[in-house]
């Protein structure tokens, strides 16, 4: 009887200590990543879409890793459970990315909620909010592995991020972006991009792509490898996450890059 009821308090506990994550998780008024937590808990956010789309190393064992645009965190954790031995998590808070203005934005406090739920040690953890053109050897030293994820987009300079990142990176970067292949807003929207391997980057002085004025630029995915192989990433393989893509949202690609052959 004392077994049984000793269960009974625990199952409790549990599902008391769950239901004040999942408040602590709803107090936020927005969320990019959704991130498991300890007790089934997700946070409600909708990226990424197909993590294993990716195709990260299923180890990162001793490796030191730089996160740019880290957002709730998902790649900086996802780094760590993958045996890093120390993530740089970057991001820029000075604009609004994805966001209504009118909602409020809380910088790094889903990231540092997310790691301390997740009871990771702060020690093995640096963010930053700073500009990814500001990163420099200097103030970070170098890393084995760049996450360069959902950002390239959004930026004013986009080959010039990809300089900088790999200015202090000895080996590999992953880089993730929308792409124009199956959509372009000057071609008709879906399936109206650049199918054939064209080398093309559009403009978009508005909010001509996804009604979002912070995307400034899309490229396609043969002109996304090239510019990271311009970048000095010499060893560089590209891929979509969808084959032919119905929604806007599934028009991303992906680039591994290496500063030498495999």
């Amino acid at each position: 009887m004392a077994s049984d009821m000793a269960v009974a308090q625990a199952v409790d506990d549990d599902a008391a200590a769950k239901a004040e994550l999942e408040a602590r998780v709803a107090a936020f008024p927005h969320w990019y990543h959704r991130i498991d937590l300890p007790r089934g808990v997700v946070t409600p956010g909708w990226a990424p879409l197909d993590a294993s789309a990716h195709r990260l190393p299923e180890r990162l064992d001793g490796k030191r890793v730089l996160d740019v645009g880290a957002g709730d965190g998902y790649w900086t954790f996802e780094a760590l459970r993958r045996g890093a031995a120390e993530v740089v998590a970057v991001d820029d808070f000075s604009d609004h990315l994805n966001h209504d203005k009118d909602v409020e934005r809380r910088a790094w406090e889903t990231f540092d909620f997310c790691r301390q739920a997740l009871g990771i040690d702060q020690a093995r953890v640096q963010r930053h909010d700073m500009s990814v053109y500001d990163i420099d050897e200097a103030r970070f030293g170098r890393f084995d592995v760049v996450f360069f994820f959902g950002t390239l987009y959004h930026l004013r300079h986009p080959l010039l991020a990809l300089d900088r990142l790999a200015a202090v990176c000895d080996d590999e970067i992953f880089v993730e972006s929308a792409i124009l292949d199956d959509y372009s807003p000057y071609r008709g929207g879906i399936g109206g991009g650049y199918p054939d391997g064209q080398m093309v980057m559009e403009f978009y002085p508005g909010a001509e792509f996804g009604r979002n004025a912070t995307n400034w630029w899309a490229p396609t995915l043969h002109c996304l490898m090239f510019m990271t192989a311009a970048a000095g990433f010499v060893d560089s393989r590209a891929w979509k996450l969808a084959d032919q893509p119905r929604e806007l949202p599934y028009c991303r690609g992906f680039v591994h890059g290496r500063k030498s052959a495999a």
